[in-house]
């Protein structure tokens, strides 16, 4: 399938071809149920709260990150990033029927895209609050993504990484995501010192993937 049209199916359409019917993962053995489900929202249909909350936890993972990098840090325009058309959202919320307790514990912002010439799946923002972390979500979030590139037949899963995030790099390496060729390399100034970039792009390739749809 083209990536534009992928792009122009309605939200419940580009779930069931992209996405597993059930977006949890399996309960621990032992456990009757998960704390916490997992929800699906484009960039149109997310509200403006729950679109507020993954902005807050942005901001206060990363803005400082963003803000020593050569990408720089602003509020504006990852505002407007964030509504994207073809932006997809992963939200992680509690398990539970009490209102006064309806939050936004992490999410996974994604889009079906081009990136140098190939057709992807790139993870723009992967986020989670610090008491959810820990326990295989992040895992779990990009699995999905994956599957929905692999369903959806695009050759890789990208992703930007911050160099200062070592702990990040060391979770996509386990999931089996390399530098891409496209990753910008250090660059020599005329006074001879090398500037290191601040930022990584990782890709995995998702074809072998596709090999037993």
């Amino acid at each position: 399938m083209l990536i534009e049209e992928a792009n122009r199916l309605s939200l419940s359409s580009y779930r069931d071809s992209f996405l597993p019917s059930s977006l949890d993962p399996a309960p621990a053995s032992g456990e009757p149920h998960l704390a916490y489900s997992i929800r699906f929202e484009g960039s149109s249909t997310i509200s403006p709260t729950d679109l507020n909350a993954c902005f807050n936890l942005i901001a206060s993972s990363s803005a400082n990150a963003y803000a020593s990098s050569s990408i720089g840090w602003s509020p504006a325009k990852k505002s407007k990033e964030m509504k994207l058309p073809d932006l997809r959202y992963l939200l992680v919320e509690p398990r539970t029927t009490d209102q006064s307790d309806l939050r936004i514990d992490g999410f996974l912002s994604f889009m079906l895209t081009y990136e140098d010439g190939y057709e992807v799946v790139y993870c723009y923002e992967i986020h989670l609050a610090p008491y959810m972390q820990g326990q295989g979500i992040g895992r779990h979030l990009m699995t999905l993504v994956e599957e929905a590139g692999t369903k959806a037949g695009v050759a890789k899963s990208m992703l930007t990484v911050f160099v200062e995030n070592q702990a990040a790099i060391e979770f996509y390496e386990k999931l089996g995501y390399l530098v891409d060729e496209y990753s910008p390399e250090p660059r020599k100034l005329r006074n001879g010192t090398l500037k290191m970039p601040t930022y990584s792009i990782l890709s995995k390739s998702l074809k072998d993937n596709s090999k037993g749809e």
